[in-house]
């Protein structure tokens, strides 16, 4: 995701060859040319930066980032003051106003664009800090070969499964906004946690704000929810409030398994980097099997199945003589499912119209067993 810098100068001529410069860096700018409009587009905009001339007509520069400052919306926006004023006073002034780095004109394209990905870089790591609690949580990203294959199915029973097993605390997340399932299967009306965290300011997102956002249920485990609808938040565009996320949740439990759906987006490898495990939800279909088959060896080019451990499971919802058998399937990706989970059309039924669980609607069914199973085998993987 592009990074958003605003840059506030009176001169022109200055706006353009600035914002020009940045824009072929990758960055994506807006401008103002008046001190005025340039604290109300920061307000509305939330830039990841401003760069702030001093020598504006009425309100100069070190006006404009005292009044940054003191607004608690922009208070944590680096400032970076870029200006003629050269003589020490003059730095000293902006440094005092509120500037966290100071540039004199004119300067080279590729000293201020350091001195940006400097403030950049120390902006994301102080947010970082301000989660407080080392991250100490494991995990667990699930993902599918294709839509409608049972991922979500499998996050939210197996995290029941694991909280069983372990007796203690787990998280289930859906993490990209507008596609929950979880408060339509189960009857909850607080579907807006998600949103909630993303729609608030980087510096927000903390351990108090994360918390405040999960349902509690009578099954042992945490939900984190998203609507079902079409979203108001863009997960690309909030691809740094999302991994600030991940890391605070990983800091409220010590299990955390996310909903991530199809890989899709450019931005997936980004959040399956947060993942100290993926589990890969396929089903015995030469067309799922392929496609299992191409996102193995994309997660391997980042780590998994050598440095991080992926684990494959598979759906079975057709008639036994019209799939692939287990060897098949090896064959075809290389990897042993480590458990097949059985069509179970009439318990799911039931699960639906009573807003319950998979496993708490039919405890004692294979299909149930099998998640159970499953968590066993990854809490000794967990454990390793």
């Amino acid at each position: 995701m592009a990074e958003k810098i605003l840059i506030i100068d009176d001169d022109a001529e200055t706006l353009r060859l600035i914002s020009l410069m940045l824009q072929r860096q990758g960055y994506q700018t807006i401008t103002s040319n008046n001190g005025d409009e340039g604290v109300a587009l920061a307000k509305n905009e939330l830039p990841d930066l401003v760069i702030l001339d001093i020598m504006m007509p009425n309100v100069n520069g070190y006006m404009v980032a005292k009044y940054l400052r003191a607004d608690p919306t922009t208070t944590e926006i680096p400032i970076l003051m870029f200006t003629a004023k050269s003589q020490v006073d003059d730095k000293v002034a902006g440094f005092e106003a509120g500037a966290d780095d100071y540039l004199t004109k004119p300067v080279h394209p590729v000293e201020l664009v350091a001195h940006i990905k400097a403030l950049l870089t120390r902006r994301y790591a102080r947010q970082t800090d301000k989660l407080q609690l080392p991250k100490n949580g494991f995990v667990i990203g699930v993902i599918g070969a294709k839509g409608g294959i049972g991922t979500s199915t499998t996050v939210l029973n197996l995290g029941i499964a694991l909280s069983e097993k372990n007796d203690a605390d787990v998280i289930c997340a859906e993490i990209f906004p507008g596609n929950g399932t979880w408060g339509m299967e189960l009857g909850l009306a607080d579907t807006e946690g998600l949103e909630n965290i993303l729609l608030s300011k980087p510096g927000d997102i903390n351990i108090d704000l994360i918390e405040k956002n999960l349902i509690k249920t009578v099954y042992g485990v945490r939900l984190l929810l998203t609507n079902s609808m079409f979203s108001k938040v863009n997960s690309k565009e909030n691809l740094k409030k999302l991994q600030l996320l991940l890391d605070g949740l990983s800091r409220v439990s010590k299990t955390v398994i996310l909903d991530l759906g199809v890989p899709t987006e450019e931005y997936y490898s980004e959040i399956i980097a947060k993942c100290d495990m993926v589990i890969l939800v396929t089903e015995p279909y030469p067309t799922s099997i392929e496609r299992s088959k191409r996102i193995i060896q994309q997660l391997a080019s980042i780590g998994f199945g050598k440095n991080k451990l992926i684990q494959t499971i598979s759906f079975n919802r057709v008639r036994a003589d019209i799939q692939l058998t287990q060897t098949q399937i090896q064959e075809r990706i290389g990897v042993l499912p480590i458990i097949t989970i059985p069509s179970a059309p009439e318990q799911a039924f039931q699960a639906a119209i009573h807003f319950q669980p998979l496993t708490k609607i039919q405890p004692e069914s294979f299909a149930s067993q099998q998640f159970h199973r499953l968590a066993e085998q990854l809490l000794t993987n967990m454990k390793k």
